[in-house]
């Protein structure tokens, strides 16, 4: 038996530019970090020659082809994995539309442990390469690159795309007190809904070419937010933060609403500097950056809402249980 854990993540800037549709052009740039909320994938061997999937459903089949689980049954057949296994995913938190990157997360997690059930060791940039090749190039889906990378290197990443044959990702050298000074300043609640992220990203990718000035603004704030942070100036970055929000919801409509915009100003005349939901927006987490003594007033404004704490996953996509005969 092969246990996976893969880390979800939380965006903080530049978000969007991994397209490739802009980055292939214009070079695209983000600022991500790992969250200890994880997707953990078990790969069991059985006495017989079926396949059994355990998810939000059960699946049972004797071929690969007939699994209806999109990201499960390409996996397989990418690793090479043909019969007699049964497949579980867990979830920390409900992973349709959350907005934290869960959809990757389990690709990349589904790949690291059929790696190591046939007891093949890959690296993350493999794991990464191939769940963009899955998620993107067979399944069709409207995603960028960030995701599927974050989930495999984990810890606080400034990654670029479009400079190199690859996504370049770069683990900012911060020290330990800084990596916990600029975690103090986080908030993240639940907006009470979940949306479907692929109608809102296929609504962001075809304006692609319409929106190149404001894509650009995007990728130069990503960068903006590294120097900050190397630079230690922390109580800098929430203005940002704020910025690429703003950016982020003249894309396209469906990115927030009535009830974001409320919960959002709340936070902002609460004490927090910045903000945005996670992910393609329309609902699932609201990220806040806070001054830490100003987190009780951002909290009671909020109180509607459950607050999910986070801290940093220092690692991305690791087995952690092993045994394999």
């Amino acid at each position: 038996m092969i246990i996976s854990q893969t880390p979800l993540r939380l965006s903080l800037l530049g978000g969007g530019t991994d397209f490739r549709e802009f980055f292939s052009k214009n070079g695209g740039a983000v600022l991500t970090l790992a969250i200890d909320k994880y997707i953990h994938v078990i790969v069991k061997d059985r006495f017989d020659d079926r396949i059994v999937i355990n998810y939000s459903r059960k699946e049972s089949t004797d071929s690969v082809d007939e699994i209806q689980h999109e990201l499960v049954r390409e996996s397989m057949k990418r690793v090479g994995v043909e019969k007699g296994v049964e497949i579980t995913s867990l979830a920390d938190i409900p992973s349709e539309g959350s907005g934290l990157g869960s959809s990757s997360a389990v690709t990349v997690g589904l790949l690291n442990a059929l790696y190591g059930h046939r007891g093949i060791q890959v690296s993350a940039e493999r794991l990464a390469s191939e769940a963009c090749e899955i998620e993107i190039d067979v399944l069709g889906k409207p995603l960028g690159l960030q995701d599927q990378h974050i989930a495999a290197f984990g810890n606080l990443c400034f990654i670029e795309f479009g400079k190199t044959p690859g996504p370049k990702v770069e683990r900012l050298c911060l020290s330990e007190s800084q990596k916990r000074c600029l975690l103090s300043h986080l908030l993240v609640f639940y907006t009470n809904t979940t949306r479907r992220a692929e109608t809102i990203l296929r609504d962001q990718r075809k304006d692609i070419p319409n929106k190149s000035r404001e894509l650009s603004s995007l990728r130069d704030l990503a960068y903006e937010g590294r120097e900050l942070l190397l630079s230690g100036r922390f109580d800098e970055i929430g203005s940002l933060i704020h910025k690429n929000w703003l950016i982020k919801r003249s894309l396209t409509a469906l990115t927030s609403n009535a009830e974001i915009d409320r919960m959002y100003s709340q936070a902002l005349s609460s004490g927090a500097s910045g903000g945005k939901i996670a992910g393609a927006g329309g609902g699932g987490f609201m990220m806040l950056y806070c001054r830490p003594e100003r987190h009780g007033d951002v909290r009671r404004s909020l109180s509607g809402h459950p607050e999910l704490p986070v801290s940093l996953s220092r690692d991305g996509s690791k087995i952690i249980f092993n045994i394999n005969r």
